[in-house]
């Protein structure tokens, strides 16, 4: 095993992972003893063969700094590593072992995956969680998908084989080419784990090669429901899922109509988009990098007269919290599929998509199906189709909501509103103002003391 390179492709990364560690010179050892059990459990989780502690590597900019920590060290008056090993349920073979990088010396603990059952010091099972460590069952839904990925219960994209084992992958070289990035023939199918334990190509191999077998599809139907009238099929894909995500946004521009809004129109009149275009990209990137491909069924995209349904399949992984979700915490169901979007800038690690939907369209636009999750963007017409609204411009759902709540309470104040919905108070603003130009709401009173009154 050719540390150096271990360590630094991990020192590449943006952020530790939660199966490997940095430190410098820390030791403790009851503590240490923790954290291989946490490193073996969440290796088995997100499907690595190893965890990974590094001594000699700040945890913090990731830059190798070398280390005087000292794996021989004896604890309670026998050999550490001893004490470890004996302390460990299962026995795993872990190993430590150490070089220089630039001339600084660097440790490593080399922790096996968790396989059967989960591992344990002192009869205790410790886990990652985000950068922390902790016991597993206080994380019980973390616990229950970890024995299922142990008793081969669970299969994510690089475990399942692919349909087809002939693939050819000229256009993901070409793509990522287009981004300056080189890939080499005879190391990019294990630098991008395009192949399961068995050596069969997998099903991340399928969706990124020349012919993945599987389409994208825009449905566009000619009012609000599926009963309506089928308009067309939009079909893009068996392609590289790289080319096939670009050509489905750019269709989103298509479909993106610029409607004429000349009302109170001085000079130049307003051209207003039929609905918020990077909140669009946001949701169709997350269908696609979180879809559950394992069922075979790709995300599907509907488009009806006032909306944009837009389906992912699967539902929120088992370590992630409804909250979390909200708040961008993101928890990839895709890990290796996340890590070459990140790499080619196509989605971000700051975890913006879910708050970028919400801050536009509000919490609302999110349903949580059984098996599936549903992200609604809302058309903004100024003039509804075939129907002529006068001098009003017709109400989103987020304005209705405004409305409703401002009926039920007609004291009710920005910030209510803005906790209420789920949006930024700038985005309830700028709805209310909508509101107030078109004759749906009037202020009476002072900002502070005054009320709405809503006109039927």
């Amino acid at each position: 095993m050719d540390i150096r390179q271990i360590v630094q492709e991990l020192c590449a990364f943006h952020d530790e992972q939660e199966w490997f560690e940095f430190k410098e010179n820390w030791y403790q050892p009851e503590a240490l003893g923790e954290y291989v059990s946490a490193l073996s459990n969440a290796a088995a989780f997100h499907h690595k063969k190893y965890g990974y502690f590094i001594w000699g590597v700040n945890d913090v900019t990731h830059e190798i700094v070398g280390t005087k920590f000292n794996q021989y060290c004896d604890y309670r008056e026998e050999p550490y590593q001893n004490y470890l090993a004996r302390n460990l349920s299962p026995s795993i073979n872990f190993r430590f072992q150490e070089d220089e990088i630039d001339g600084k010396r660097v440790v490593v603990l080399i922790v096996p995956a968790a396989t059967e059952i989960p591992t344990a010091f002192k009869e205790r099972r410790y886990i990652r969680i985000g950068s922390s460590k902790n016991n597993i069952k206080d994380y019980p839904k973390r616990e229950i998908e970890l024995f299922k990925i142990l008793d081969g219960r669970s299969e994510t994209i690089e475990t399942v084989p692919a349909k087809y084992q002939d693939l050819t992958f000229s256009k993901l070289f070409g793509y990522y080419g287009s981004k300056g990035i080189v890939l080499k023939e005879e190391t990019f199918v294990k630098n991008l784990g395009l192949r399961n334990a068995e050596g069969e190509y997998n099903l991340m191999a399928q969706l990124l090669s020349d012919d993945s077998h599987i389409p994208l599809r825009v449905s566009i139907f000619n009012g609000k429901t599926k009963g309506s009238k089928l308009f067309s099929v939009r079909e893009f894909g068996n392609n590289c899922l790289l080319y096939t995500l670009d050509e489905l946004l750019r269709y989103g521009d298509v479909i993106n109509v610029l409607q004429a809004d000349e009302e109170d129109r001085v000079v130049e009149r307003k051209e207003v988009p039929l609905f918020d275009n990077k909140a669009f990209r946001e949701a169709v990137i997350n269908a696609v990098l979180h879809n559950r491909w394992t069922s075979w069924n790709e995300p599907m995209i509907s488009v009806f007269s006032d909306r944009i349904e837009i389906l992912s399949r699967g539902t929120i992984p088992a370590a992630q919290t409804m909250e979390g979700f909200f708040l961008g915490e993101s928890i990839p169901v895709n890990e290796k599929l996340s890590e070459i979007f990140l790499q080619l800038h196509i989605s971000e690690k700051s975890g913006r998509g879910v708050p970028k939907i919400t801050e536009t369209y509000g919490r609302d636009a999110f349903t949580f199906r059984e098996n599936s999750i549903v992200v609604t963007i809302p058309f903004d017409r100024v003039d509804e189709v075939g129907n002529k609204v006068g001098n009003k411009k017709p109400l989103n759902s987020r304005r209705q909501r405004i409305l409703e709540e401002m009926r039920d309470n007609p004291n009710i104040t920005t910030a209510e509103l803005h906790r209420i919905i789920g949006v930024s108070e700038t985005a309830i603003e700028k709805n209310i103002t909508v509101l107030k130009e078109n004759g749906y709401v009037e202020r009476i009173g002072s900002r502070k003391s005054g009320y709405w009154k809503v006109k039927d």
